[in-house]
């Protein structure tokens, strides 16, 4: 039990550390990225307001009808792909990237891969 606990305090200092740097602001918001074993979510975020843009996930009806599974690269690009899509019909094309203390490989890089994809710029 110590151990968990110790696990998530070391990625809440990862979160507050990324987040000393990323910062959304209306011209460019923050993509911010967080993922479970399970499912994975995405959200666009002004940090001024602190308002969310908008936001795409694996728990969402539209991604759950197709049942997939939500823990995989090929969901994640999926969730990349919607997350995307939605942003540039609210008039968004660049974002701050964040991974929220996950690594930049497997997920999070199928996701922003897939956002790229789609006309994010980051």
């Amino acid at each position: 039990m110590r151990s968990q606990i110790r696990k998530q305090v070391r990625r809440g200092r990862r979160i507050v550390r990324g987040r000393k740097k990323v910062r959304g602001t209306p011209e460019r918001p923050r993509l911010a990225v967080t993922r479970s074993l399970r499912h994975i979510q995405a959200q666009i975020i002004d940090d001024d307001t602190g308002r969310t843009l908008c936001s795409a996930s694996t728990r969402s009806k539209s991604f759950a009808a197709g049942g997939a599974y939500g823990g995989n690269a090929k969901a994640a690009a999926a969730v990349g792909q919607m997350i995307g899509e939605m942003a540039k019909s609210k008039g968004i094309e660049q974002v701050a990237f964040d991974r929220r203390g996950s690594r930049y490989h497997g997920r999070v890089k199928a996701l922003a891969d897939a956002a790229r994809a789609a006309g994010l710029k980051f």
